[in-house]
């Protein structure tokens, strides 16, 4: 059974509104106990798990890089039971952001840079007895990093950038 335009509009809502507040138990009521997030293979291990766990754990690495973080609704699609929502993430980078290896090493760091940013993304989401069991995305991060000031990087930024990932290294 397929689930109806608004029933899909307000999943959506609760999900994006639960990440930007970390909220596990909201991620929970939305999140299936088995889904996965094909995006988390640079992000921190305990995001690379399965059910609401590991979404909370996505939205807790992002909120440690920005402030304000939110995602606006602009377009939803469903077929069956595959939904395609486009988005704009926006928010603050007030924080390092951390980039992870398959190991879930640190990669790269890029320091907080103080400004903001609003990015295009497409998130793809498998629906399963209403919930979400897959997602997928398309995001416009070269769009993203230069609003941040990450690229180009001039050289001081470069030098903030390896000093940061030193330390992010050393402390892990």
């Amino acid at each position: 059974m397929t689930a109806s335009s608004t029933d899909v509009q307000d999943l959506l809502r609760r999900m994006f509104d639960a990440l930007s507040a970390c909220d596990e138990a909201a991620l929970a009521e939305v999140i299936h106990p088995d889904a996965t997030n094909r995006e988390a293979v640079r992000e921190p291990l305990a995001c690379r798990g399965r059910g609401p766990a590991a979404f909370v754990a996505t939205a807790r690495w992002l909120a440690t890089a920005h402030s304000g973080l939110r995602w606006e609704v602009r377009e939803v699609v469903q077929e069956g039971d595959l939904v395609v929502a486009h988005t704009t993430m926006s928010g603050r980078q007030t924080g390092p952001f951390h980039v992870h290896t398959a190991d879930g090493a640190i990669e790269t760091v890029f320091p907080a840079t103080g400004r903001a940013f609003a990015a295009p993304q497409t998130h793809w989401l498998r629906l399963v007895d209403g919930m979400v069991v897959e997602h997928w995305a398309n995001r416009d991060d070269m769009g993203m990093a230069k609003q941040l000031g990450w690229v180009p990087p001039g050289p001081v930024y470069l030098a903030k950038m390896v000093l940061a990932t030193r330390r992010a290294r050393a402390a892990a």
